[in-house]
């Protein structure tokens, strides 16, 4: 059976804006964080997507913003959240290293790169297992590209610029494996 799964990415918060890191910590929505997420919102709409199901990472940043999309009953996962960066966590992002990061933040009590990526990859595949034919899944930036790394194998499609708030991965799910299908709108900011 095919399925077909949203990911999409949390719309911009207040530490986004002050361009601070944000991984496990969180911060909330600002005014245009939750515009993104209702643009997104009308855009399922439009095109008439509807979800069976629906999943948040147990941040609010990301939480609040699948409440501005959707008002169905959904379920927060841990292991849909954000890398942990450990120590570099609400600290100024001219302090991040030079991509791509592998395993920097392991050394300051974060996690180790493929650790994350296996999490999210897990987490997204128990998750399309249990859950019915269209599901949406909000997450974060990172997560969302590790997860797009994971299954790149499987995949034409690809985005190498940064993933916008509010950005819609779809995915198909058929026999254990995603297909990344469209990136949709990397950044909902320039919609309306």
């Amino acid at each position: 059976m095919t399925k077909t799964l949203y990911l999409m990415r949390h719309g911009e918060t207040l530490f986004n804006q002050q361009k601070k890191i944000q991984g496990w910590c969180d911060s909330p929505l600002t005014e245009k964080g939750i515009r993104q997420a209702q643009i997104a919102g009308n855009y399922f709409k439009k095109h008439n997507i509807v979800f069976d199901d629906a999943y948040a990472s147990t941040s609010e940043r990301a939480s609040d913003t699948l409440e501005q999309v959707t008002d169905m009953p959904y379920k927060r996962v841990k292991g849909l959240k954000e890398w942990n960066f450990g120590r570099f966590e609400s600290e100024s992002e001219s302090l991040n290293p030079p991509l791509p990061y592998g395993d920097f933040f392991a050394g300051y009590g974060g996690e180790e790169e493929f650790q994350f990526r296996e999490r999210v990859s897990e987490t997204l595949m128990n998750i399309m297992k249990e859950a019915g034919t269209t599901v949406l899944a909000v997450s974060h930036g990172a997560a969302c590209r590790q997860f797009m790394r994971n299954w790149a194998h499987t995949s034409e499609v690809d985005q190498k610029d940064r993933l916008g708030n509010c950005c819609i991965l779809k995915f198909e799910f058929k026999h254990d494996t995603f297909k990344l299908l469209e990136i949709i709108n990397h950044d909902f900011s320039s919609l309306e």
